[in-house]
């Protein structure tokens, strides 16, 4: 039997997609090897080429699109929300360009979208589940959380400066697209689709099953409670989770048609998820 390498973030969101694929309740057809890896892992080991199948951050996706394909379903699109910067006290949005900002990597969309908002500040690229205690220590002046970070920065002391969600939002009138999974394509058409449809099953069982999923997607929370991890998890496994549908393709559209305006990137990658 065929193997493929599945790249995922050990994040609750992730792990509650895949928890039907990794614990047998979904027949793929395949053996699956699971590859947890933090996102801007993903991002270079996807530039390299290296999974068949691997979720990747969307702003990653135009170093790739030679490579990889869109997935249709699996993608993280925020409605209204989305990373967040935050800081000890709190800075007018004209000055955040001066003052150093702690990224969670370069390729993920959050910094994109930093850089499509607040120009190009100095940055610092740390761990994501880190840059709280980097603004806390001083290391930086400013932090751009994703994940459960977004919930749960107040707890921690800080300071929301910025919701690049709501900018978005305001702007675009579209869910932000943060995160996608995508497949190689020099896999044959029969096989893509047989993941493709694997992951929208598995995403289907969760959704149906969402205490048991959520159960297996707590151990990824890094100690947040059952409500905080059901509120994160629901925030990015939405309708467009399950199929990217036309919003999603327009939201993917307007990201790169944005970033390549702002000569952020260098070329408008095919939407042509599978």
């Amino acid at each position: 039997m065929t193997t493929i390498r599945i790249g995922h973030s050990p994040d609750p969101d992730d792990a509650f997609m895949f928890y039907a694929l990794s614990h047998g309740k979904v027949d793929a057809g395949f053996t699956i090897e699971h590859c947890l890896e933090e996102i801007e892992a993903l991002n270079r080991r996807a530039i390299g080429g290296e999974l068949e199948v691997t979720a990747i951050s969307a702003a990653a996706y135009v170093l790739i699109a030679d490579r990889y394909r869109i997935l249709d379903p699996g993608a993280s699109m925020g409605v209204g929300y989305g990373p967040i910067l935050v800081a000890r006290e709190w800075i007018p949005a004209d000055e955040i360009e001066e003052r150093v900002v702690a990224i969670p990597g370069s390729y993920t969309t959050a910094s994109l979208l930093l850089r499509l908002y607040c120009g190009d500040p100095p940055v610092i690229e740390v761990p994501f589940d880190k840059i709280p205690n980097a603004v806390l220590e001083g290391q930086a002046d400013v932090g751009l959380l994703i994940h459960e970070g977004q919930i749960t920065y107040q707890a921690m002391g800080l300071v929301k400066i910025m919701d690049l969600g709501q900018r978005w939002r305001e702007e675009a009138d579209l869910p932000m697209p943060l995160g996608i999974n995508v497949v190689r394509r020099d896999l044959n058409e029969a096989v893509a689709r047989s993941i493709s449809r694997a992951l929208r099953e598995s995403i289907l069982y969760a959704q149906s099953h969402i205490d048991e999923a959520l159960e297996y997607a707590m151990r990824f929370g890094r100690g947040i409670d059952k409500e905080t991890c059901r509120r994160f998890v629901s925030m990015y496994v939405n309708e467009y989770t399950v199929t990217l549908g036309e919003t999603g393709r327009r939201a993917l559209e307007h990201l790169y048609r944005q970033a390549f305006a702002r000569k952020l990137i260098r070329q408008i990658p095919p939407i042509d998820p599978v």
